[in-house]
């Protein structure tokens, strides 16, 4: 009897207790949104915002490996360990270049400016508190934008560039052609100025710009040989893994959440997390109905599904809702990654037909679908006009493409930048590095047959 007792005791306690704590809910409730309406201490909103940039950064850092993975799963086995020195080489570029010059030409452009200043970055935290952010999370975070347009370019030369030309063109490209365009936009330059133009975290400006590149350098190169026949055929070149290639756009689909919502570049308040919240739901769909159309359309007009184009159709609905992930609603999210899907579908053989050779498919990825990303951004951002973003696409392409192509063709005639046919009949793996990223998988000698 005495248990029963307490157990009563304790049930009676349990439920007067749950009444009070009901009766407190509504002045709890009230205190909470009084709290959430009031605005941060300085401190606690930089440190918010800090952690933010670095925590998104590495995300984004880690889609170098998702790029590496993607190129060399594509590429044949007897280049794959070309791509791999080509990736990790590329971004260690783009660290140094950025640190050097590039993120001063960025953010040292006078309001309506076209370029910054010539300077090395150095962190200045001596007003922390009024700038909102360790100035170091920030040259991290934009770092890594830098070397992510710089990785697109690497797949689409691949298997026949040398590696020194392109790493010249990749300090080139990270330390002063990215830097100058970003400049007109989120440096405030005449861009940003003057036409209102728009890219939330750089459809054009990170995507087109690689793309631009990419395709200037697929021109100066050509094809590789063996690709297109003399009588206008296409050959169909397998790469070495597949799964490899899936492997590295799972990893480049996480690291967009970082690329996307970093680029809300606050996480101080209560609107800033429902928008960085947003921005991943937005970006995710995006992905989704890229792959789904790409998919669907395979399917009905090619009867076999292509899985390259499947991949590429994630990223292509990644780069289309990169411009703007904030403003659209989940069906306008969609809806964008869709058409992303779609341009994958159609442009990929379009460039085939034009004797274009991209290994990995950057150009309709990136190029394409980061123009229609960047063009569609009115449509659910109306504080940006189709003719502010039209000009910001054409001066973009103008800058990027011409100076890539002279860049290219001017370390082609001074130093050279394709391996020979022999180098490129055995792969650069043997040519450039001497050894082969799959040994086991490679040629070796019978130890039965005497040498000749």
């Amino acid at each position: 009897m005495t248990k029963i007792k307490y157990i009563l005791f304790a049930a009676m306690g349990a439920v007067m207790l749950a009444g009070g704590a009901a009766a407190q809910e509504p002045a709890a409730a009230e205190a909470v949104v009084e709290a959430a309406s009031t605005a941060a201490a300085p401190d606690t909103t930089f440190v918010f915002n800090t952690m933010l940039f670095l925590i998104m950064g590495m995300v984004v850092m880690f889609m170098a490996a998702g790029f590496c993975m993607l190129e060399a799963g594509l590429v044949r086995s007897k280049n794959a360990a070309t791509i791999c020195l080509k990736n990790i080489t590329l971004y260690a570029i783009a660290t140094v270049m950025v640190w050097l010059i590039g993120y001063n030409i960025i953010y040292g452009v006078e309001e309506g400016g076209y370029i910054g200043t010539l300077a090395m970055w150095a962190a200045d935290d001596s007003a922390a508190l009024e700038t909102g952010y360790s100035a170091s999370s920030d040259w991290f975070f934009q770092m890594v934008f830098v070397a992510t347009a710089a990785s697109i370019v690497s797949g689409t030369v691949a298997e026949r560039v040398r590696l020194w030309p392109f790493f010249i063109f990749t300090a080139v490209l990270t330390g002063l052609i990215y830097p100058i365009q970003a400049s007109w936009e989120w440096g405030g330059g005449w861009l940003d100025a003057n036409y209102g133009f728009s890219d939330f975290a750089g459809s054009t400006l990170v995507h087109a710009t690689g793309g631009w590149a990419a395709l200037a350098g697929a021109l100066a190169l050509g094809p590789r040989r063996g690709k297109y026949g003399p009588n206008g055929q296409i050959n169909t070149i397998r790469g070495s893994s597949l799964p490899l290639a899936t492997l590295g756009v799972f990893i480049l689909w996480l690291g967009w959440f970082g690329f996307n919502g970093g680029s809300q570049l606050a996480l101080g308040s209560l609107d800033d997390a429902i928008a960085v919240s947003n921005i991943f739901v937005n970006t995710n769909m995006a992905a989704a109905t890229g792959v789904i159309t790409v998919v669907v359309l395979c399917t009905f007009l090619k009867r076999k599904i292509d899985l390259s184009m499947a991949l590429n159709g994630a990223i292509g609905g990644l780069v289309s809702i990169t411009a703007e992930p904030l403003t659209p609603a989940i069906w306008q999210a969609a809806l964008i990654g869709s058409v992303g899907g779609g341009i994958i579908f159609v442009v990929t053989p379009l460039l085939e037909n034009l004797r274009i050779d991209d290994v990995v498919g950057a150009i309709p990825a990136h190029l394409f679908c980061g123009m229609w990303g960047t063009i569609i951004v009115p449509f659910t951002n109306s504080d940006a006009t189709y003719i502010g973003q039209a000009v910001g696409i054409g001066a973009n392409a103008i800058f990027v493409f011409t100076t890539s192509l002279v860049l290219w063709i001017l370390l082609k005639v001074i130093v050279g930048i394709r391996a020979s046919a022999d180098e490129e009949d055995k792969g650069l793996d043997e040519s450039e590095i001497g050894a082969p990223a799959w040994p086991d998988f490679s040629e070796k000698p019978n130890p039965l047959q005497p040498a000749e």
